[in-house]
């Protein structure tokens, strides 16, 4: 150990204090970075869902059960992989939840947090796959603020370097959790200079949240593949920068876990990234108005929810699904065109999916059915097929 004062200031610095007292009320840096991440994240979100046709204030609906589900889900993740901690030889299983110690893993939180996205969107009658593709460039601008709360941690920290960016590391106090231990009113650091690999995870998110939005404007991604191309991204990132990291963490054949599972997941998303095809979704309210032009811009630049009419955006009697041709000729002359879903895979059609026995009526297509259960909706919502 050495004290701040004995080390080179060429050096990326890092917080002494991670928790902060606002009377008897204790603010954590970790905390607030979550936090932050999820803001921009539904911000994110909700811009991306209105140009797809969905309501102002869906993303709300979807986060109240997101949100909640993915931080238990990371948690569960984090106690399966690390069980010695709370279930081993003086381990204290109580401490399982206590969540605001630390320790929650992004693997568990991502499967959560779907699960919790998928219950939404069918209650809202809203196809997963448009919220799955909605969210890929706001999940990992999320994941890049949330590192920042390791940074404040001091922790997930990699190996020595004499990189000019190598980053100061405080030995923080297990007695006096969120503050670094101090000698002679110094904060201490632990000797010499570490990888960031906080900052290397940050940055290269910051750039998986660009790749998606680039190739999804430009080849109309659908079906969830936006979602598939931000897994591969992510996971690809994460497998080399897992192998720098030195923190304690459970190994197989002396290799760390998250290794393998960054591998594996990334394999699964590419499967699903070569084989899932289809044009990309759009819902449009039955029976309302046209959007107004946005400049004649791009489609997917178009807010779908400024119309005239507000309540009819806020509170549309039901959607229906549509391609993007039929969503230009809607954009353009405010009526649902008739005619089959163009979403629709017609590769190779299943007779007992809905939409092969489409009924003359247009209000009332076969891709949805009665029964919308978002508050305030009474018409139609997708069927299961589109979630």
């Amino acid at each position: 150990m050495t004290l701040a004062s004995t080390i080179p200031q060429a050096a990326l610095p890092s917080p002494s204090t991670a928790v902060w007292q606002l009377g008897p009320l204790p603010l954590r840096a970790y905390a607030l970075c979550i936090i932050a991440g999820i803001v921009v994240a539904c911000v994110v979100t909700e811009r991306r869902l209105r140009q797809r046709g969905v309501a102002p204030g869906a993303v709300l609906d979807i986060a109240v059960w997101a949100v909640p589900t993915g931080i238990i889900g990371a948690r569960i993740y984090h106690v399966i992989t690390s069980p010695e901690k709370y279930f081993g030889a003086g381990g204290e299983p109580l401490k399982a939840f206590a969540i605001w110690e630390g320790g929650l893993g992004i693997w568990g939180a991502v499967a959560g947090g779907a699960l919790g996205a998928w219950i939404a969107a069918r209650q809202l009658g809203i196809p997963f796959a448009v919220v799955a593709d909605a969210l890929a460039p706001g999940l990992p601008l999320a994941q890049a603020i949330g590192r920042f709360g390791n940074w404040f941690n001091n922790e997930l920290y990699g190996g020595r370097t004499t990189l000019p960016w190598g980053l100061r590391v405080h030995d923080m106090d297990p007695s006096n959790p969120g503050h670094a231990k101090v000698v002679d009113g110094e904060p201490v650091l632990l000797p010499g200079l570490y990888h960031p690999t906080f900052l290397y995870e940050a940055l290269w998110n910051i750039g998986v949240a660009a790749l998606v939005l680039v190739l999804d404007r430009k080849l109309r991604l659908g079906k969830g593949r936006a979602f598939a191309l931000y897994v591969m991204g992510y996971t690809a990132g994460r497998f080399w920068i897992e192998l720098m990291r030195t923190d304690e963490a459970t190994h197989i054949l002396g290799v760390r876990l998250n290794v393998f599972t960054a591998a594996l997941v990334f394999v699964g998303a590419l499967i699903y990234f070569l084989r899932v095809r289809g044009p990309r979704e759009y819902l449009v309210p039955i029976g309302g108005p046209a959007p107004a032009p946005a400049g004649g811009g791009d489609v997917s630049q178009v807010d779908l929810s400024e119309r005239e009419a507000g309540a009819q955006a806020t509170a549309p009697e039901g959607y229906r699904v549509v391609g993007e041709e039929q969503f230009r000729e809607y954009r353009d002359t405010g009526v649902v065109p008739d005619g089959p879903d163009p979403t629709a895979d017609a590769a190779a059609p299943d007779p007992g999916a809905a939409g092969n026995d489409a009924p003359a009526d247009r209000d009332a297509p076969a891709d949805v059915s009665p029964g919308d259960e978002r508050a305030g909706t009474t018409g139609p919502r997708a069927t299961d097929r589109e979630s």
